[in-house]
């Protein structure tokens, strides 16, 4: 599949691995940059809206779509919530012409690459340590102990694809990896 217009910027790391704060970073940094609204079973966080920070759904709704192939990719996490990148809202966007950012796992990103290829640009985001990852994550304060070993045994495994990716930062100094990351898309979306 070859998108005429926009492409597509997969950003993908660990929990804690600071996917949320460079994607942030670079939609500010990219006006033709739009990043791409999930679906959800999850119910909404207060100050959350519809259609803005998800696509919230009910867990019928959601796996009919899996089953009428509506998502480019789609995971079911431990606790049984579920998420997934909606084909047409992608399409659409790329059709207006913007670059569409992914905040993905990693199976994810991969999946997305494999039906966009070339115009599509897969970002690993790489903590320095899993010590430090498992700081950064207790930092946070919103993980038990028993959703804290889940989330790192989940970065190990996730570590192991990193090379599968065009580009792998570590993000030891944000700054820096931000840099490396920015110089990235810049070339990416400069190359249409």
């Amino acid at each position: 599949m070859s998108s005429t217009h926009g492409k597509i910027v997969i950003l993908a790391s660990p929990s804690g691995g600071g996917k949320s704060t460079m994607a942030k970073k670079l939609l500010n940094d990219f006006d033709r940059l739009k990043f791409s609204v999930s679906a959800t079973t999850r119910p909404p966080r207060e100050g959350e809206v519809n259609g803005r920070d998800y696509y919230f759904m009910s867990e019928k709704e959601f796996q009919k779509r899996v089953l009428d192939q509506q998502f480019l990719e789609w995971e079911k996490f431990y606790n049984g919530t579920m998420y997934g990148t909606l084909k047409a809202h992608v399409e659409s966007e790329l059709k207006k012409g913007y670059f569409i950012m992914l905040d993905v796992d990693v199976l994810g990103a991969l999946n997305v690459k494999k039906i966009f290829g070339e115009d599509a640009l897969t970002i690993f985001i790489k903590p320095p340590s899993m010590d430090i990852l498992e700081q950064r994550l207790r930092n946070r304060g919103t993980e038990s102990e028993k959703s804290l070993s889940v989330r790192l045994e989940r970065a190990e495994k996730e570590i192991k694809y990193a090379d599968k990716f065009d580009l792998v930062v570590v993000n030891d100094k944000m700054e820096t990896a931000y840099s490396e990351i920015k110089k990235a898309v810049r070339k990416f979306i400069s190359n249409q």
